[in-house]
């Protein structure tokens, strides 16, 4: 019997594939030739079992989101993990029943249709498992929907907005397995060849409609399902189901996000999910902005709408990008655009004058935040002093910036004509130490700073190390402390233990909940990536996060960053101390217990 109901299915197939193809191969392309050459030579390598191995765990099984939310993650998991099932196992059963391959591609997926009768034992088994798998669908399904509207249910409070082709995709995708299943039930009602839920499903139907009238239509309208989804998902938020696992092994073989926006930026752009995890992580919802979020800067940009409001209106906190379960390099994207969106600045750093050139073993660069705190300045030359160590001020007299707040402004060339002026000075030294006590100095000078032979040290490393080594006072204040990890030295460098250690060491520490902790640390509010943010919604912020602090009731808050210190003491309620402080107290004071006026003490946050 010619059927043609087929057809819908196969055009919408053949154009994804056709546009796939196209797409990846346009990607690979404008790889730069060193990333060509890392990807070809990647195959050879073990490091594909690791991608094969990410593939599973997070394109297939979503143990990302299980991680956030296990009803989140089984709602992704049963879409994208059963739907893979019901292809493969699918196929398998054709297999079996034809005894080899000799049969179209699109055979397994109207299986029921072309083979209605299923008399042996095998068959049945299959039937009950196809079944199974496709329930373990529809409840995901389910799930899907009632997301749309009690997101909360999911442990979310925002979820994202969606575009027209996005509605066709979505509905689409929603409407193939409840077809599949109409589909199914009605063969199984007139040639009962289901299992448990055809069956089931088709006598229902036999008791409420004419099977067998209803029969061609319900394959038609599930091969058109497929056919609309098939058509939508390269122009859709879909577009990273197959992305993703592009970008998976790209990762794996070494490839990283450039300074400027190329091809793998671009790959990475259309593998975002826009699952909406990335908003409850963002502060600036509590702050009243509702549009500069990873999710939906990535889609202005995929949509090539104006962005310049979400692309410079974020703090590159680095938060949603700890949440994502796509792991896009969500700040180093922003960044690489920030680059390629500003316009080069019309004078050079030309005019300014170096300091007095000196040797030395050790520098120590306060950076321009550290001016601004001198505090923290004036402790790590007390520290110095007591260890008797031979620093040379770098910056002292004459500063010339890291180069990294210009960087964050999209200004990399302005940016390197002060990184190169750092460095010629810093060669010239003969110096075998840096020790930078701001975090955005420190990772420019990690990461784009060009000092293969000197030893780069973040200042609560430095300190540690010297209190391992005895030279620091062993003396323990009587006060009580919670400390902050910045973000540029928390989720941007990932020190997140040294510091601690060092607190713990001088003071009695605090915990804070696992939520707001670690690579999930509160933004202070005044990161240098929000160039366009408004003064109110920065002090939102620190207010919140300060007011989040309080409850704990500490003597001190400690922080290891100068901006930070600067934001939080404009808030008062808690005397802040850069990590550095806190050790001049201990070495001040060192056979003393004395410790900052008490509050009444209460650990229980409500």
């Amino acid at each position: 019997m010619k059927t043609y109901f087929q057809y819908p299915f196969l055009i919408g197939m053949i154009f994804l594939f056709a546009s796939l193809i196209y797409i990846y191969v346009r990607w690979y392309t404008k790889l730069s030739k060193y990333d060509k050459v890392r990807f070809r030579k990647f195959w050879g390598t073990k490091k594909v079992w690791k991608a094969i191995y990410d593939s599973i765990n997070d394109g297939l099984l979503h143990a990302s989101i299980f991680k956030k939310n296990p009803v989140l993650g089984y709602m992704h998991m049963s879409l994208a993990f059963g739907w893979f099932l019901l292809i493969v196992i699918g196929h398998l059963e054709v297999v079996v029943a034809k005894g080899g391959l000799n049969f179209p591609f699109y055979y397994a997926i109207f299986y029921r249709y072309f083979e209605p009768v299923h008399a042996t034992t095998i068959a049945k088994i299959f039937a009950a498992v196809m079944d199974f798998l496709l329930l373990f669908i529809l409840v995901g399904v389910a799930l899907a929907i009632t997301k749309r509207f009690y997101k909360k249910i999911f442990g979310m409070k925002h979820t994202t907005k969606l575009k027209p082709l996005d509605k066709v995709a979505l509905y689409s995708l929603w409407a193939i397995f409840p077809l599949r299943l109409l589909a199914e039930s009605c063969s199984a009602a007139v040639y009962q060849n289901g299992s448990f839920l055809t069956n089931t499903t088709g006598a229902w139907l036999g008791n409420i409609a004419n099977s067998p009238a209803i029969y061609q239509g319900s394959w038609w309208l599930y091969s058109f399902a497929l056919c609309f989804f098939f058509i939508a998902l390269p122009f859709s938020r879909y577009m990273h189901i197959p992305t993703e696992i592009y970008y998976i092994f790209l990762r794996n073989a070494g490839i990283k996000t450039k300074k400027n926006w190329e091809s793998y930026a671009q790959i990475q752009l259309y593998s975002c999910s826009r699952c909406g995890v990335c908003l409850d992580a963002c502060q600036l919802y509590d702050a009243g902005i509702s549009d500069v979020q990873s999710v939906y800067f990535l889609q202005f940009i995929r949509n090539k709408v104006d962005a310049e409001k979400p692309l410079f209106g974020c703090l590159i906190c680095g938060r949603c990008q700890v949440e994502c379960p796509v792991h896009l390099n969500l700040n180093d994207l922003r960044t690489a655009l920030r680059i390629k969106a500003s316009k080069p600045l019309t004078f050079s750093y030309s005019y300014t004058q170096k300091p007095e050139q000196q040797s030395a073993d050790t520098i120590y660069f306060a950076g321009c935040m550290t001016h601004l705190t001198p505090g923290t300045k004036k402790s790590m030359a007390k520290i110095f002093d007591y260890v008797g160590e031979k620093v040379w001020f770098m910056d002292e007299d004459k500063s010339i910036c890291c180069g990294r707040p210009l960087m964050l402004a999209g200004q990399y060339d302005s940016a390197a004509q002060l990184i190169e002026k750092n460095t010629e000075l810093i060669k010239a030294s003969g110096a075998k130490n840096l020790i930078l006590s701001c975090p955005y100095c420190y990772k420019v000078f990690k990461e784009d700073y060009m000092l293969p032979d000197i030893n780069i040290k973040f200042h609560a490393n430095y300190i540690k190390e010297l209190i391992d080594q005895k030279k620091l006072p062993e003396s323990k204040l009587n006060i009580t402390a919670i400390y902050h990890d910045p973000c540029e030295l928390g989720r941007g460098m990932n020190i997140y233990q040294e510091p601690r250690d060092v607190i713990e060491h001088y003071s009695h520490r605090i915990p804070l909940q696992k939520s707001k902790d670690k690579d999930q640390a509160l933004c202070c509010g005044a990161g240098l990536g929000g160039i366009n943010l408004t003064g109110d919604a920065k002090n939102a912020i620190t207010h919140n996060a300060m007011t989040y602090f309080d409850k704990f009731n500490p003597d001190v808050l400690v922080t290891a960053c100068p901006l930070c210190k600067k934001t939080f003491v404009s808030d008062r309620r808690i005397e802040v101390l850069d990590i550095a402080e806190l050790v001049v107290k201990a070495i001040e004071q060192p056979n003393e217990l004395k410790a900052l006026p008490h509050r009444e003490k209460s650990y229980a946050i409500s």
